[in-house]
């Protein structure tokens, strides 16, 4: 696969930024869907596409698309993955990747058994200062790593009507933002072996704010902090026995760190330098997966994927959120 077309399923918020990444990158946009045709015109004004659909089945039966972008809120990830999987897309699937980790392993089956990539758009993970973490944690600089901090806070719409309360579209603090920690600390420890959280709901039943301890495979313990409805710093630290990183705000987006040893000497700085908002990173790995014919991410295999979900259910639980099905 020499060029890779994209489809983008769904015309909200995270979509138009998805879009304009791409677009960026010089990355090839064949078509976008929307259950609504007017929306789905006006996206393709924007961002130049070729393909308009009124509806997500002809969407992802569009011969000219390869991959399918799932933008849609968290309650019907699922539904419109295994739509694309059946019609022989491969799928980047907007995180959360589902409500719950059944959803996922649904998921997981379906692109396996057809052999079509099945990807989670945790966009941080690809970003140029989180490979460069990863390289600084490899080489063994901050000694053994004993503790992972990171929030994720802001002051989102409190109106209960909207799609961030609203319980049947998967809404809460925990998939829309806590899964950026969640993910994180996975990434820098491994598995969480233990979780304990404390939570607060608000009128609608969903989580407005949650802190999460946990503990890894190596005895290290993460700490967590997610708010809907006030804005911190939105920082993350990794703090080992030789050195810590201190990842500036806003942490999960292209921004600054330092290396500090626990002398106090800074032993490197670094500071991204990228247009847009850094979508495009996951797009390159997807794009570059699918040219050298593999169906898993190794910076974000769909299994963990999985297994972060399994955690943030286990967080659920903890917390008394139930999550309505709407199919």
């Amino acid at each position: 696969m020499t060029d890779i077309r994209w489809g983008i399923l769904a015309t909200g918020g995270i979509a138009h930024a998805f879009a304009k990444d791409l677009r960026t990158s010089g990355r090839t946009i064949a078509a976008v869907g929307s259950r609504r045709p007017e929306s789905a015109r006006q996206f393709a004004q924007e961002f130049g596409i070729p393909h308009a659909h009124g509806s997500y089945d002809e969407l992802v039966t569009d011969p000219d698309v390869d991959v399918v972008y799932v933008a849609s809120p968290h309650s019907h990830h699922c539904e419109h993955a295994i739509l694309a999987l059946e019609a022989g897309k491969h799928v980047l699937i907007e995180k959360a990747v589902t409500l719950d980790a059944d959803e996922a392993i649904a998921i997981r089956d379906i692109a396996a058994g057809r052999g079509l990539l099945a990807m989670e758009a945790m966009w941080t993970r690809y970003l140029p200062h989180m490979v460069r973490i990863r390289e600084i944690l490899a080489q063994g600089t901050l000694g053994e790593v004993r503790l992972v901090i990171a929030d994720h806070t802001q002051r989102l719409p409190s109106d209960p009507a909207h799609r961030l309360n609203a319980l049947e579209l998967g809404g809460g603090a925990l998939l829309d933002l806590g899964i950026y920690p969640v993910s994180f600390t996975w990434d820098v420890l491994g598995p969480m072996t233990g979780v304990r959280a404390l939570g607060r709901l608000g009128d609608t039943g969903a989580d407005t704010e949650v802190a999460i301890a946990a503990t890894h495979d190596s005895g290290a313990l993460s700490s967590i902090a997610m708010s809907s409805r006030a804005a911190g710093p939105n920082t993350a630290h990794i703090i080992g026995t030789e050195a810590r990183i201190d990842i500036d705000r806003v942490w999960y987006t292209p921004t600054s760190f330092r290396v500090t040893a626990t002398d106090g000497t800074v032993i490197e700085e670094y500071a991204s330098r990228i247009d847009g908002r850094g979508m495009q990173f996951q797009a390159l790995y997807a794009e570059k997966l699918l040219s050298e014919g593999r169906a898993d991410s190794e910076l974000l295999p769909f299994e963990e994927s999985i297994a972060i979900m399994a955690a943030l259910d286990d967080v659920r639980t903890q917390l008394g959120v139930r999550y309505p099905k709407v199919r």
